[in-house]
């Protein structure tokens, strides 16, 4: 995404369009990966997922993962490097609902996509910035899951205390 950020900065690509394509082929992959656990189950994973580099293991903390933090597992998902290309496995394991699922992945994808192309848009062809500012980027994203986290937590909690009424 970084060099198609540079691109669109030297006008030979729109950004609009560089984001939009981002986002749309990470949902892209995301669907693949939560259809392909929905239909052929845990155990074709389990069987084959050792040539994809998914261990036993690997997919027991992404069941837990899942299982402890819900929906919003998807979307925190999406923004952890490692974490991103598996996050859509427990979520079709777990048949979580499609639109809501696309509208998470979406939403993260879009968070890492925009970062990434303002990375190359901003920073232009010098490699050395763009090296510097990518773990920058990378903490800005993980806090921005931490904040939406925050406020996703504490808006559940009020629910839960106003049904409680």
């Amino acid at each position: 995404m970084i060099p198609a950020g540079y691109l669109a900065y030297q006008g030979e690509m729109s950004l609009v369009a560089v984001i939009a394509v981002g986002i749309v082929g990470s949902v892209a992959g995301a669907l693949f990966n939560y259809y392909l656990a929905m239909h052929f189950g845990r155990s074709f994973l389990l069987r084959y997922g050792k040539y994809f580099f998914i261990q036993p293991q690997t997919l027991d903390k992404l069941e837990a993962f899942f299982q402890k933090h819900g929906e919003l597992s998807t979307f925190n998902g999406r923004l952890i490097p490692g974490i991103r290309q598996l996050i859509s496995l427990p979520a079709g394991l777990a048949r979580m609902n499609l639109w809501r699922f696309s509208f998470y992945s979406a939403l993260g994808a879009g968070i890492w996509v925009i970062v990434l192309v303002a990375l190359g848009y901003l920073l232009g062809s010098n490699q050395e910035l763009i090296s510097k500012y990518l773990h920058t980027a990378t903490l800005i994203a993980l806090l921005s899951v931490v904040f939406i986290t925050l406020f996703y937590v504490i808006r559940h909690k009020r629910r839960e205390k106003i049904l409680e009424e």
